[in-house]
């Protein structure tokens, strides 16, 4: 009995420490959780994961950081972000490759947009006369 009512306190505790992986954004259905704006691009969306499994969803990069910054409350476990070659799939931010530029029209024009590659990076970087960034800039664009 002592070995089932133990198996049972630890499947709650993991249930209730939630997952760290996304989930996925519903174009056009879901809505920016900062700036309350439908959610339409699947190339610059993002979410983040609260420490308690909580998931909010972003329109644009800037949204998110700007969220997350404003709300020091809250602990975060995870930040994802769209990869911009790959419609509508998120990618940890730590995994991600980064850049800034005026020519990507983000939603709420953060203007920038991740990768899942440097290779991709690079690429685009020459083609639209980006600025590479690291997760770490991207966070500290925002006061």
């Amino acid at each position: 009995m002592r070995t089932f009512a133990l198996s049972l306190i630890t499947l709650l505790t993991l249930i209730s420490c939630g997952s760290n992986e996304p989930k996925p954004i519903k174009l056009n259905i879901d809505s920016c959780d900062f700036c309350k704006m439908t959610i339409a691009n699947g190339k610059f969306g993002a979410e983040l994961i609260t420490q308690k499994g909580r998931y909010y969803k972003f329109d644009d990069l800037a949204c998110m950081v700007q969220f997350a910054k404003s709300n020091t409350v809250v602990p975060y476990q995870s930040f994802f972000v769209n990869d911009y070659l790959k419609d509508n799939t998120l990618i940890s931010v730590e995994a991600a490759f980064f850049i800034k530029s005026d020519k990507l029209n983000s939603p709420m024009r953060g203007n920038m947009a991740a990768f899942s590659t440097a290779a991709q990076q690079g690429e685009y970087t020459k083609k639209l006369g980006a600025q590479t960034l690291t997760w770490s800039e991207v966070y500290n664009t925002y006061p």
